[in-house]
C-alpha cells in the first residue's frame, strides 16, 4: 500500500546495510554450533538482541527517527554480534582458531563449500521468491490485513527460529557422523531431530495460536488487525510443526551432502505449487479471499515433506552402497 511503501524503502536500504555483518555472524556461529558451542552464539544474539531493543527505544522514542532508527538499531546490533563472534574466533586455539595474517583460498574447500552452499542459497531466494508473490496477493486485501499478516508473521518467527535449531542441529549431527563414517546413526539422527521438532512445533505452535489474540496487542490495538492477524495464524501458525518437518529432512539431506536434491524438491514441491496455485487457484472468484492465500502453505509442505522423504531414503541407500 502506497501508505507504507516509503517506510518500507527506508527500512530495506538501512537494513541492507548490516548485510556483511549478518554474514559474518552467521559463519562464526556456524563454526561454534559445528564444535558443539551453541552457547556462544546465543550469547552474543542475547547483548545484540538487548542492544537492538535499548536502541530502538532511544532511536524513535527520544530521537524520533520512526523506521529509519529501527532499521540503524538494527544494523548496529548486527554489528555488534559479528564482532564477538570473530572476537571469540580469534581467541580460539587449534582447528577453529582465526588468524586473519593467513586467510587465504582454498581450492578444495572452496569447491565442497560451493557445492552445498550454492543449491542452499538458491533454494533460500526461491522460497523468497515465492513468499514475495504472497505478500503481493495479501497486499490486495489491503493495509488492515496486510498489517495483521505481518504481526501473525512476527509470531510465528519465534515458532520457526525454535524449530530450526533441530534443523541446525540436525545438519552438525549428520555431516560428523558422515565423516566419521558411522552411517548407521544417520537414521537415528533424523528420527530424534523430528521428534524433537515435532514436540516443540506442536507446543509453540498451539501455545502462540491460543494466545494469538493477547499476542497481537503487542503490535497493535485495532480489533480488525487482529481479526485478520488470527486467520493467518489459524491455517499456519496452528500447524507450523509442518515447516519443521520438512526443514529436519532438509537438514538431513544437506549433512550427507546432498543440496542439489533438496534445492530440486522445493522448487517443485513448494516454491513451484506456490505459484502455480497463485495463478491458477487463488484468482477464481469463489476462491478470492485472504484464506486461500494462506491454505496454500500446509499443502505446500505435505508436498515437499512427502518428496524429501522419498528423497532421503534414495540418498541414504546411495550412500551406504558406496
Amino acid at each position: 500500500p502506497k501508505e507504507v511503501l516509503s517506510l518500507a524503502v527506508i527500512y530495506l536500504r538501512v537494513y541492507f546495510v548490516g548485510m556483511p555483518a549478518l554474514m559474518l555472524y552467521n559463519f562464526g556461529a556456524a563454526i561454534l554450533r559445528a564444535i558443539g558451542d551453541t552457547r556462544r552464539p546465543l550469547y552474543y544474539l542475547i547483548i545484540a538482541g538487548i542492544l537492538n531493543v535499548t536502541l530502538n527505544l532511544f532511536f524513535v522514542v527520544v530521537l524520533h527517527w520512526s523506521v529509519f532508527g529501527v532499521a540503524l538499531a538494527t544494523v548496529i546490533s548486527q554489528v555488534a554480534s559479528a564482532v564477538l563472534v570473530l572476537r571469540c574466533l580469534v581467541k580460539e586455539t587449534g582447528g577453529i582458531h582465526l588468524d586473519f595474517k593467513k586467510i587465504r583460498f582454498d581450492k578444495d574447500k572452496m569447491r565442497k563449500i560451493l557445492q552445498i552452499g550454492l543449491p542452499a542459497g538458491i533454494q533460500s531466494i526461491l522460497f523468497s521468491l515465492s513468499n514475495v508473490l504472497i505478500q503481493s496477493a495479501v497486499n490486495s486485501f489491503g493495509a488492515t490485513v496486510v498489517a495483521g499478516n505481518s504481526a501473525a508473521a512476527n509470531i510465528e518467527g519465534f515458532v520457526y527460529v525454535a524449530m530450526n535449531a533441530f534443523y541446525q542441529a540436525n545438519i552438525s549431527f549428520t555431516g560428523q557422523n558422515m565423516g566419521a563414517g558411522k552411517f548407521h546413526r544417520l537414521n537415528r539422527i533424523l528420527l530424534t531431530a523430528e521428534g524433537c521438532v515435532v514436540i516443540v512445533g506442536l507446543l509453540a505452535g498451539g501455545a502462540c495460536y491460543i494466545t494469538g489474540p493477547t499476542l497481537l496487542t503487542l503490535y497493535t490495538s485495532s480489533p480488525d488487525v487482529i481479526a485478520a492477524g488470527m486467520i493467518r495464524l489459524s491455517y499456519i501458525c496452528s500447524i507450523y510443526v509442518l515447516c519443521g518437518i520438512m526443514e529436519v529432512l532438509v537438514g538431513s539431506l544437506r549433512g550427507m551432502g546432498y543440496a542439489v536434491v533438496p534445492m530440486i524438491v522445493s522448487l517443485i514441491g513448494t516454491c513451484g505449487l506456490r505459484v502455480l496455485w497463485l495463478q491458477t487457484v487463488f484468482p477464481m472468484e469463489r476462491f478470492h479471499n485472504i484464506e486461500m492465500v494462506y491454505i496454500v502453505y500446509p499443502i505446500s509442505w505435505v508436498v515437499t515433506i512427502v518428496a524429501h522423504a522419498v528423497s532421503y531414503v534414495f540418498v541414504r541407500k546411495r550412500i551406504v552402497k558406496k
